[in-house]
């Protein structure tokens, strides 16, 4: 019997909104999708050997769509009910092969509003039986008894749904439900993972009330890498076509093998095809880098550029000329005329974000390891801007601004704390000012390029000795790459954008409310920030609209000395 098809997405939100583990929405039902060892086999493979080797795996495959390919999902919540007799259940007892309810045959089943989750990414359905009985009962039959599900329709709040029981339970109501503990003595987490439709594994995690469609069900754990030489020329494309037949070439044939192969590929030599397959053997015999690691390769790459790069490399950055009057602050504008972004998915959350090393590790994507991850590709172009390393490094001595950053580490351990997560690394002070300035640059080209800012990303280089900012476009939507935004880093044209963004900086609608804030945000890890001037989409953010500061960048009336860029 064919598959039935129950939607439509694109690639790229298989991997991003409705990756392995999620709910998919379509029409009136709902459905998770499944684990990637029920996808189709034959994907299309990507490659990204140094993002690879970091996530442990071989390659990549890019979501499979249309067809017998399409990703597979199967029913969830299982738990409906009728909104016209209000019978609620589990959709194989109270309701047809076609999800019509048995009882009236007069309405489609409705599938549950609510499910009950754990952050260590098990999801089950709500205990609705438990709920209304007051906690687990083994000795009682749940097949006994028929709940329903009223709402009231006096308000829009959850004390108007009532549920009942025929056993002549009190009616209770979903008020006070969404609680951190109010599922605590209803039921423990039973472990469950249906996108893997595999035996529950134990789980001593709180179970916690949310609503199918929240945000918080489902936490994407990202990684992702700028492809840079070699990986990103043109001899780096042609071997991840052939990788299947020349991974097994001894060396020693390995020319003569590759002459006729590469004589129709025009941009490729057989010396640059050798020495890609060199790098690529070493690397996958050298060891596991880290994210430092791959930030540090990209940062070197965009700081050294790739002049006489060919036209069929997909990185190519060549530095401009600073202007005069921002060159005592700002040490390099590069045009990066194109680039190739894979981010891939290795895992997930739900309730709150996967945290590295954290007590709770984050959900599988399939009961077994596999050599492959679900990743996407996306081409674009931008701009990197790289600040005076001594500027910067004079700044972060000043008093001023140790005691502005250390209010935000203390809310980021309270934080920690609150989430039971592992000690993290202290927040840079150089962290703050990159940060906010590239929010404050994002916006102002979004104003120059043509791109909404949602269409714009931010990649720090924040480490100890660097001091980068990218600002790209790399999106495989409608807004595409168009040229607008590398264009804007020419000398006569970059430099009063760069002012414009400062300057504005100095003021927000919200001020002074805004400039006096000394906690702001979810769980207050900004200072001076707020929609009116710094935060942007959060496709545009790289940490979540998190450690903001308009004073360490622009000062204010009270905090003059905080200012990197004094008036």
């Amino acid at each position: 019997m064919p598959a039935k098809k129950i939607g439509d997405a694109r690639q790229s939100q298989l991997v991003s909104t409705y990756g392995v583990g999620s709910l998919y929405p379509a029409e009136d039902q709902s459905y998770m999708v499944m684990g990637t060892e029920y996808w189709p086999p034959f994907a299309p493979r990507l490659d990204e050997p140094r993002l690879a080797r970091a996530l442990g795996v071989k390659h990549f495959k890019s979501p499979a769509a249309g067809g017998s390919a399409d990703v597979p999902v199967t029913p969830f919540p299982l738990t409906h009910y009728c909104p016209r007799c209000h019978v609620l259940g589990a959709v194989y007892t109270i309701g047809d092969d076609k999800s019509w309810c048995a009882r009236c045959n007069r309405s489609r089943l409705v599938p549950s509003r609510f499910v009950a989750c754990c952050d260590a990414g098990h999801i089950e359905d709500f205990p609705y039986f438990g709920w209304v009985h007051g906690g687990e009962d083994r000795s009682v039959a749940e097949s006994e008894h028929q709940l329903t599900l009223r709402i009231k329709g006096e308000s829009s709040s959850l004390s108007d749904i009532v549920i009942g029981c025929s056993c002549g339970a009190a009616p209770k109501s979903l008020n006070g439900a969404f609680g951190p503990n109010a599922l605590a003595t209803v039921r423990s987490c039973k472990g469950r993972r249906p996108w893997l439709e595999t035996d529950d594994e134990s789980c001593d995690r709180p179970l916690r009330a949310l609503q199918r469609g929240s945000s918080n069900v489902w936490f994407a754990s990202m990684r992702s890498t700028i492809s840079i030489p070699p990986w990103s020329t043109a001899a780096a494309a042609w071997v991840e076509r052939h990788w299947t037949t020349l991974e097994h070439v001894p060396d020693d044939i390995l020319a003569s093998v590759l002459a006729p192969m590469v004589a129709t590929s025009p941009g490729v030599s057989v010396e640059a095809v050798r020495a890609v397959i060199a790098d690529r053997r070493g690397l996958a015999t050298g060891h596991q880098p880290s994210e430092d690691e791959l930030r540090r390769d990209e940062f070197s790459a965009l700081r050294l550029g790739t002049m006489g790069a060919s036209a069929h490399d997909t990185f190519i950055c060549e530095p401009e000329t600073v202007a005069e009057g921002i060159a005592a602050v700002v040490a390099q504008v590069s045009t990066v005329h194109r680039l190739r972004e894979v981010r891939a998915i290795e895992g997930f959350s739900r309730v709150t974000p996967h945290v590295p090393d954290g007590k709770v590790k984050k959900a599988p994507l399939s009961q077994a390891a596999l050599d492959w991850l679900p990743a996407l590709e996306v081409h674009g172009e931008g701009i990197f801007v790289r600040l005076d390393e001594a500027l910067l490094t004079s700044w972060e001595g000043r008093n001023s601004v140790r005691v502005r950053v250390r209010t935000l580490n203390e809310a980021k351990d309270r934080r920690d704390r609150e989430y039971e997560r592992p000690e993290s690394a202290p927040v840079l002070a150089r962290t703050v000012a990159l940060h906010t300035m590239s929010h404050l640059l994002l916006n102002e080209l979004s104003l120059h390029a043509g791109y909404p800012a949602s269409a714009l990303r931010e990649r720090l280089y924040d480490a100890p000795d660097q001091a980068g900012i990218l600002v790209y476009t790399a999106s495989s939507d409608s807004a595409g790459s168009l040229g607008g935004l590398a264009a804007l880093a020419k000398e006569d044209v970059f430099a009063p954008i760069w002012t414009a963004a400062v300057e504005r900086g100095r003021w927000c609608s919200s001020d002074p409310v805004c400039a006096e804030s000394f906690g702001s945000g979810t769980d207050n890890l900004n200072l001076a920030a707020c929609h009116a001037c710094l935060l942007l989409p959060e496709t545009s953010c790289e940490n979540r609209n998190a450690f903001l500061d308009r004073v360490c960048v622009v000062g204010s009336d009270d905090v003059p000395d905080a200012a990197l860029f004094p008036a």
